[in-house]
């Protein structure tokens, strides 16, 4: 198949990040994340994370992606290391603030990191979703769904943390189309997040097709992502829970880039990375304590697809 150009809307070339000062493994959200690895007793995570986080911020730029680093010093929000959560970015200068189930986890959103989109990028509209808390109504970001930017589209794994009606009033005010479907793991616990399962890209998907419950729906997944032009590439049920699918293609100073964790790279066979590798360098960041809280790399960067100002 034919590449895309190197500039590509699905790719941002800027993110933020959260550096935690006081990480920890969320308790709150342990009932429905069977990602996450149970503390042992004693440890002290927040130093090991927050030297992740750092030495990560600083690959990403090295490659030539902006990185704006916001500082959570607080000891109340021990997820806020994962921002793509409670926020996600549009072309056209558009905004989304998400309705978060744990409690623990609406404490993360902050007015300083959009006021920084405000001030370094043309922002038009702040769509503010939160107030569907109250009624249950959840919809946790770009963590509940994965959009196709190019073919406007967006997947999602139906959760308690993605609600259907939630989703519709997303689609309809940003023009993507929903696809909602059901996922389960080897022990049949459904998947909290669909960025789990699924990292969609310019030219290539990764995906957990065999967690994908309806036949026909997976039936239908694929051949809307293969007539979108990409190369699919089913990941394994031991893959996911590598982590293998939560990446993200970030545009560099030398065209695009796939980060993931080493993890997650080490979890690719070697066919999976040559079809990668011809659209996209693979940047592998190393951040296994984070990772302990039940989430990856794609859930550490919030893309920024956004006009910078001047």
């Amino acid at each position: 198949m034919s590449k895309r150009p190197t500039f590509s809307v699905q790719a941002p070339s800027a993110v933020v990040m959260v550096r935690p000062h006081h990480f920890t493994v969320n308790t709150e959200t342990a009932a429905d994340n069977h990602f996450q690895v149970a503390g042992t007793g004693g440890e002290d995570l927040a130093p090991l994370a927050h030297a992740e986080i750092t030495r990560a911020a600083e690959t990403l730029a090295a490659h030539g992606v902006t990185v704006h680093l916001f500082e959570d010093e607080s000891r109340t929000t021990p997820d806020s290391v994962f921002p793509n959560n409670w926020f996600s970015t549009h072309a056209g200068g558009h905004v989304a603030l998400y309705p978060m189930k744990a409690p623990s986890r609406r404490r993360e959103r902050r007015a300083d990191v959009i006021e920084m989109l405000k001030t370094d990028y043309r922002v038009q509209e702040v769509i503010d979703y939160s107030g569907l808390e109250p009624d249950g109504l959840f919809l946790e970001g770009t963590g509940a769904m994965v959009l196709d930017h190019i073919d406007r589209v967006a997947y999602a794994v139906r959760s308690d943390r993605t609600d259907p009606i939630a989703l519709e009033r997303f689609c309809t005010h940003f023009n993507f189309e929903p696809m909602a479907f059901d996922a389960r793991d080897d022990k049949g616990a459904a998947i909290y997040h669909t960025n789990v399962l699924m990292c969609i890209a310019t030219d290539f998907v990764l995906i957990g097709l065999d967690m994908i419950v309806d036949r026909a729906r997976k039936a239908e997944i694929v051949a809307r992502l293969e007539r979108s032009g990409r190369d699919v590439l089913a990941l394994s049920n031991r893959q996911i829970e590598n982590f293998a699918g939560n990446a993200i293609e970030l545009q560099g100073k030398d065209g695009r880039l796939l980060a993931l964790s080493t993890t997650a790279l080490a979890a690719l066979t070697p066919e999976q990375r040559e079809i990668i590798e011809q659209s996209a360098i693979c940047v592998a960041l190393d951040i296994p304590t984070i990772e302990r809280a039940g989430g990856s790399v794609r859930c550490t960067l919030a893309g920024v697809h956004l006009t910078p100002r001047g």
